[in-house]
């Protein structure tokens, strides 16, 4: 799920098919949370701090077989050394990347002014004083707006009106790109209003002890806010989600493109799904009368609003007040903040709060992301790093379109479409072309709060105001800064932020067989989206359209079974298994990215032989340098939440799997029907 601009932009996109490298930080670990071209608005006025990067020859275990444990023969003596820092759910090459952005982000934010837009926000949210004396009057002035509401018509419009501000709705909304039209964005609205990650949260028993942490939260937080007979109160609203979670879809169908496809008007859509006053809700939203919205989980959307209709008003207010609350916390007196982390940390795993500093830069980059952006670029990216990443994604569409040309599956006709559809897929590099204005942003010098609810609202309206306008494939929806990557989907484009252009990913000056095991498995890995069990039913020119043929399908499906029935015997922590059905895309995009990678680094060879260095062929760097991406150490919990809620296979899977398929990696380190790792040739998944 993509991190962008407004949560409900953010939702609607995940919905449709924006696919990330890796998934941003969740809830459950918040405590860590064509190509461009050369025009752009900004000028570099720094020297990038990159240096050469290679391979790291202390991580490996030199006891360990590379076709026994692969991970452990790149990475055994690092995890072995490394431990969680206690603030973190996890620790890795992405990890500490995003800690070393956060570093260099705040070097920004704090040379700059307080009169400045993002210094006085991070001064307001470091003024632990400031914030302590005005205690919960802030928040009281929201909750009083929940208590004035006097009937479900008026608690329909709150709902609405919460896109903008502090509050929940069982009824997201945002403009994307129409899936039948593809250059206009229509409103699209999908199910909410849960506190706890997913569905299988109020009904495993994995997660019981998640459940009472949740249930002892709303109780603290009810008390609070004074509301009478504070555990009765939680009770309600948590028996009130748990009706909610009985409704929702599986995650695993809420991936399916074409079962999203439901478009409606808003005439149609108050005929389908009685219960609510939908007019009242739209009131709120801000949104007129719709000629199409399109209704993501179209069932679930009926039968909540069948429960809204049989719910009544003071559940309703209490569930309204306790997500109000949740929202505001971090913004809050320590009382709250440490009541939520006392959740929170539930979820994650992690025994220690993130440093004060460190989350004033993530609400930055948050909040203001592309205006910390602009000035993250032009101190951190080269305009060299540009030139040679422009240079990668080139060679990396040449060899995807000869996977495609010698793709065994496809047919001819679906071939033609696959390369029309690579040939129109825009590349996107470090920044985007122009950067957002903030300058209307309203900005207190004193007030926390105040600052959240004029951001959120600024936020909220930017994303709102492309409801019905032409789809503006320039507008990213990640920050430059952030360390992922994302396939647009329904855009046809893929985004590469400058803030995972450095090392260990990339650096411009690196031995080629590292940048191609590295990055050039990301832009594979992107790339690969476009023509998956997903990317299938999006044309080339972003229309949900099934451009496979029957045949194609079922050939198809038979090797990404063989394939997902690896990943299904992989038992993470003890009785969490990897669901294939839900990482079956990521898990096929990182097969592709290795090999598609793997083909462009020799490309890149010009037909040459690569040098041996410290002993190691070039493509045993290739395979060591993809493999040290993925190095990583997690917590239990946070183990259990990924399994259960993200599409991405935990990191030990994605360096053992996807290599068990791939000939090249055999042919490399010599292994054989004696290592742990072997598949026969017969039995390797053949998808690209």
């Amino acid at each position: 799920m993509r991190r962008t601009i407004s949560s409900s932009r953010a939702a609607v996109s995940a919905l449709a098919l924006s696919l990330t490298f890796l998934a941003a930080p969740s809830f459950a670990d918040e405590q860590g949370n064509s190509a461009a071209g050369d025009e752009h608005t900004i000028v570099v006025t720094g020297q990038a701090k990159i240096g050469e990067y290679g391979l790291d020859l202390t991580a490996g275990d030199p006891s360990a077989d590379p076709g026994d444990d692969f991970e452990r023969f790149a990475s055994g003596a690092w995890i072995d050394r490394t431990e969680i820092p206690g603030d973190r759910p996890s620790v890795g090459s992405f990890n500490n990347l995003r800690e070393d952005v956060t570093e260099q982000v705040n070097g920004l934010i704090t040379e700059a002014p307080t009169t400045a837009q993002y210094g006085a926000l991070y001064k307001t949210f470091m003024d632990e004083k400031a914030i302590e004396k005005a205690g919960l009057a802030p928040l009281k002035r929201d909750l009083a707006k929940v208590d004035a509401i006097q009937d479900k018509v008026a608690f329909a419009r709150f709902m609405g009106s919460t896109y903008d501000k502090f509050g929940a709705t069982l009824f997201g909304t945002g403009p994307y790109a129409d899936p039948d039209d593809p250059t206009v964005n229509s409103l699209w609205m999908f199910s909410t209003g849960l506190g706890l990650p997913e569905k299988d949260y109020y009904f495993s028993d994995k997660f019981s002890a998640q459940r009472g942490a949740y249930l002892d939260y709303l109780e603290r937080t009810f008390r609070a806010i004074g509301v009478a007979n504070p555990r009765e109160a939680a009770s309600r609203v948590f028996t009130f989600e748990t009706y909610i979670a009985e409704l929702n879809w599986d995650v695993e169908q809420k991936r399916d493109i074409a079962a999203i496809n439901n478009p409606m008007s808003s005439e149609e859509l108050a005929a389908y799904a009685p219960g609510i006053d939908w007019d009242a809700f739209f009131e709120g939203n801000n949104v007129p009368p719709q000629k199409r919205i399109i209704v993501t989980d179209n069932t679930a959307v009926k039968a909540i609003a069948a429960l809204y209709g049989s719910t009544d008003l003071e559940t309703l207010k209490l569930w309204q007040k306790a997500q109000v609350a949740h929202q505001a916390s971090p913004y809050l007196n320590k009382k709250m903040v440490d009541s939520r982390f006392e959740f929170t940390s539930k979820l994650s795993g992690v025994s220690e709060q993130r440093a004060r500093w460190k989350r004033a830069v993530d609400l930055i980059n948050g909040q203001l992301g592309e205006l910390v952006g602009e000035a993250y670029v032009g101190e951190y990216f080269p305009r060299i790093a540009k030139t040679r990443m422009d240079e990668l994604v080139g060679n990396l569409k040449l060899a995807m379109a000869d996977r495609i040309r010698g793709n065994d599956w496809m047919s001819e006709a679906t071939k033609t479409a696959a390369l029309e559809k690579l040939e129109k897929m825009e590349v996107m590099v470090g920044y985007p072309k122009e950067f957002r204005d903030y300058s209307e942003l309203p900005v207190s010098e004193t007030s926390l709060y105040d600052n959240m609810v004029a951001a959120t609202k600024f936020n909220a309206d930017y994303a709102m105001s492309d409801l019905g306008e032409p789809v503006d494939r320039s507008k990213w929806g990640m920050n430059p800064q952030t360390v992922n990557a994302y396939n647009g989907g329904l855009e046809n484009k893929m985004v590469f932020p400058a803030g995972i252009l450095q090392p260990p990913f990339f650096d411009p000056w690196a031995d080629p067989a590292v940048n191609y095991g590295a990055i050039g498995v990301v832009i594979g890995h992107e790339i690969s989206h476009g023509f998956d069990d997903q990317g299938r039913k999006i044309d080339a020119n972003g229309a949900i359209k099934d451009w496979w043929t029957a045949e194609d399908n079922e050939r198809f499906k038979a090797e990404s079974k063989k394939f997902g029935d690896q990943y299904a015997k992989f038992e993470v922590v003890p009785g969490a298994f990897i669901n294939p059905e839900l990482t079956m895309g990521e898990n096929i995009a990182d097969l592709a990215g290795v090999l598609v990678a793997f083909d462009a680094y020799h490309k890149s060879l010009n037909g040459q032989e690569a040098p041996v260095i410290d002993g190691l062929t070039g493509d045993q760097r290739f395979f060591l340098a993809y493999a040290q991406v993925w190095r990583a150490k997690a917590r239990e919990d946070a183990l259990r939440n990924q399994v259960t809620t993200d599409p991405h296979s935990p990191a030990r899977y994605r360096t053992i799997a996807p290599l068990r398929n791939v000939d090249a990696w055999y042919e490399a380190f010599g292994i054989t029907p004696d290592d742990d790792m072997y598949i026969a040739p017969e039995d390797r998944a053949r998808i690209w």
